[in-house]
């Protein structure tokens, strides 16, 4: 836990403002992105502080596939069911304003604008999916 992280204090509910969405998964909380740029803009982050996208290992692959899982499921719960609408995925370092890791899952993906489609451009230098 880091004190100074603004998502280490949202996933142990120190940050009023910043409604918790339902999540299957007690390691991981899911919030609505405070700057969307879809109509469903969610991140899904690890209650356990852990380093941004460049820090991940092999045995980081179960945590990531059930962040993916969060994702797809908040999107249900909140009426969206195409599913390959969607776009997911880290930003890169430097290119990240919080370090802790947080998966972007932003839908539908065909209506992300012409700077959202460059920011959230898929396996760019500063976005991996």
């Amino acid at each position: 836990y880091d004190g100074k992280c603004v998502f280490c204090r949202i996933a142990r509910r120190e940050e009023p403002g910043t409604a918790l969405l339902p999540c299957q998964y007690e390691d991981l909380v899911c919030f609505r992105d405070i700057r969307p740029n879809a109509p469903h803009h969610y991140l899904v982050v690890p209650v356990e502080h852990m380093g941004n996208c460049k820090t991940l290992k092999s045995e980081h692959i179960p945590i990531v596939k059930r962040m993916m899982e969060v994702g797809k499921s908040v999107l249900q719960k909140n009426n969206f069911s195409d599913l390959n609408d969607v776009r997911m995925g880290f930003h890169w370092p430097p290119f990240c304003s919080i370090s802790h890791l947080h998966l972007h899952v932003l839908a539908p993906e065909s209506q992300l604008g012409f700077l959202s489609r460059l920011v959230y451009r898929i396996n760019s230098y500063w976005f991996i999916t």
